[in-house]
């Protein structure tokens, strides 16, 4: 893809993004009182976060590894399922891989 191509394709999400956030403010409130759209809301925010964790900890490039942060993340979650405040969740996770590496795990 040409130098010229990516910023074309980056103004048009940018407007594309603009647009959509311009649009939610425009919504009247009373529709989005209503519990469907709340939970409906609700869910899409947790899908994305989802996603987003799922490729920034299982994939480099354009292939899919395995490494440190798998365990990490699994240590994460333990800790956010007990309960654990977030910056003791964020060290655990931290020191997770920062052990792993240390052996050896890429």
């Amino acid at each position: 893809m040409s130098a010229a191509a990516t910023w074309v394709a980056l103004i048009v999400a940018s407007a594309v993004v603009f647009a959509l956030k311009l649009a939610g403010h425009l919504v009247p409130k009373h529709w989005l009182a209503e519990p469907r759209v709340a939970r409906t809301a609700a869910l899409v925010t947790v899908a994305l976060l989802s996603a987003l964790v799922a490729v920034q900890t299982a994939t480099r490039g354009n292939e899919l590894v395995l490494d440190a942060r798998l365990p990490a993340l699994v240590v994460a979650a333990i800790a956010l399922a007990l309960r654990a405040p977030f910056i003791v969740v964020v060290l655990l996770a931290a020191v997770t891989a920062a052990v792993l590496r240390a052996l050896g795990m890429p």
